[in-house]
C-alpha cells in the first residue's frame, strides 16, 4: 500500500498473526500501552484493523523490505469514541522491541501522514499516548506534532485508577 526506502506498510495477512501476538505479549512493548495480550486478543485486534482498513483508513502492518519481517503497525484511523478527540483522525504505531531506536517508526509515521494529506481532506491529525510513553510523544514531536495545551484526558476505555488512564494529545496541521 505504502512503500518507503526501508518499509512497506500493507494490509494484514494471516501470516502476521504469530509475530503480532509476540509483539503484543512482550511486556517491554506493552509497558505504556496496556497488559500483554493473549493470542486470541491479538488476533481480534488484527481482525478489527483489517475490517477498518476496508473502510478506507488503515493501521497497516509494517514490513521491513530487506527481509520481509513484520515489525509492527502504523497508520491513520479514527480516534477513540467517547474521548475528547472523537471524530478526529488519529495516527498510531507500535513496533517490536528490537526495532526500536532505528528510525522505523518515524519513517512509517511520516509516510502515513503523507498518505493522510493526499487521501483525506482533514485539516489536522491527532495522536494520543500516556505521559510515561516517552518514546511515542518524543516521536510525535520529531514528526512535527505539538502537544495540545489543554488536551490531557482520562481515556474512557480504561478504568479509574488504571495507571495508563491519563493521556496526552498531540496534533499536526495539514501542510500548506
Amino acid at each position: 500500500m505504502i512503500e518507503t526506502e526501508r518499509l512497506v506498510l500493507r494490509d494484514w495477512t494471516d501470516q502476521d498473526r504469530a509475530a503480532f501476538h509476540a509483539m503484543n505479549s512482550d511486556p517491554r512493548v506493552m509497558a505504556t500501552i496496556g497488559p500483554p495480550q493473549t493470542r486470541e486478543e491479538a488476533d481480534a485486534v488484527i481482525d478489527d484493523m483489517r475490517a477498518k482498513n476496508r473502510e478506507g483508513l488503515g493501521l497497516w502492518a509494517i514490513e521491513r523490505r530487506a527481509d520481509r519481517r513484520m515489525l509492527g503497525f502504523c497508520g491513520i484511523g479514527h480516534a477513540p469514541a467517547a474521548s475528547p478527540v472523537e471524530g478526529e483522525l488519529e495516527i498510531g504505531w507500535r513496533l517490536v522491541h528490537d526495532a526500536w531506536g532505528q528510525g522505523y517508526a518515524r519513517e512509517a509515521a511520516e509516510a502515513s501522514l503523507a498518505w493522510a494529506w493526499t487521501h483525506t481532506v482533514r485539516a489536522k491529525i491527532v495522536a494520543i499516548t500516556t505521559p510515561g510513553n516517552v518514546r511515542s510523544w518524543g516521536l510525535m514531536k520529531r514528526i512535527g506534532m505539538t502537544r495540545v495545551a489543554d488536551g490531557d484526558f482520562d481515556h474512557p476505555a480504561l478504568a479509574e485508577g488504571d495507571p495508563l488512564r491519563r493521556h496526552l494529545t498531540y496534533t499536526i496541521e495539514r501542510p500548506r
